[in-house]
């Protein structure tokens, strides 16, 4: 009992302190939670969520990672309590492939995904043996892989999926070299490179303009949303339902549309 006592005159204390302060109680008591993100977009708009989530008892930490692995591990290993950087294809790719018990809660953004050069200003320019490189992440890669098809560049086995390779194309009239990479050194290797297929997110950080700047472009429909993700003994907390409702408002939608001007568009 002298415990109880103990730690109910310590909370008490805390309340006291926090008031006397002029701090709110709510404020005090906030859920704490991690939150993942990749650096550029993602955690930008995750800034302007911070601010309407301590409104709704929610202290969100924001964690920026520098790849697409990391997040989804260290969600899984508990390590953060939700993450947001990644579309559904690449969630059940890990999901299956890693066994992660994650689940999708909400949609968020669609980065459509574009090909950027120095050294071309249209894909028409490619020539025989270039080399155009790619995301080597199943997903993005088999994504970049069905752009340069739609593009009549190359053709892919069955009409390709997302799930396509480079061994899965069965005609390249330009004999184009695919050169795999991991998508955040993407930018970096335009010196190097004919062509590079790059995410939104690493353009934007890399200080390119992905309207004006790319070559080639998704539309801005591209069926590839974005997500904020929980372990799935999570997703039916109250305090998920208060994250996608403050994600999904009218102010965070507000600045994705001011900020990114159609580079990043909203899914919701």
């Amino acid at each position: 009992m002298l415990r109880i006592r103990s730690l109910t005159a310590l909370l008490a204390g805390a309340a006291t302190v926090a008031i006397a302060l002029g701090a709110p109680l709510s404020a005090a008591m906030a859920e704490s939670l991690k939150i993942g993100v990749t650096p550029g977009p993602h955690a930008q708009i995750l800034e302007v969520v911070k601010p309407l989530a301590a409104k709704e008892g929610l202290d969100l930490q924001v964690l920026e990672f520098s790849d697409y692995v990391i997040p989804n591990q260290a969600l899984s290993q508990g390590d953060l309590d939700a993450n947001s950087f990644q579309h559904q294809p690449y969630l059940d790719n890990q999901a299956k492939d890693r066994g992660y018990e994650i689940v999708s809660v909400a949609k968020t953004v669609v980065f459509p995904i574009g090909i950027y050069s120095k050294k071309l200003k249209s894909l028409d320019d490619l020539a025989v043996g270039d080399k155009v490189a790619i995301p080597n992440d199943p997903t993005n890669g088999g994504r970049v892989l069905l752009l340069l098809q739609a593009k009549g560049l190359i053709k892919l086995k069955d009409g390709g999926t997302l799930k396509a390779s480079p061994i899965d194309i069965v005609e390249n009239p330009k004999k184009l070299q695919i050169v795999e990479l991991d998508a955040a050194q993407l930018p970096r290797s335009l010196d190097d490179v004919t062509a590079a297929a790059i995410n939104t997110n690493y353009a934007i950080e890399a200080g390119m303009d992905p309207v004006k700047d790319a070559i080639a472009r998704e539309a801005a429909e591209s069926p590839y949303a974005n997500l904020i993700a929980v372990r799935k003994a999570d997703k039916d907390k109250p305090w998920v339902a208060k994250l996608v409702k403050v994600y999904q408002s009218a102010e965070v939608k507000e600045f994705i549309l001011t900020k990114f001007k159609n580079a990043v568009v909203p899914a919701w």
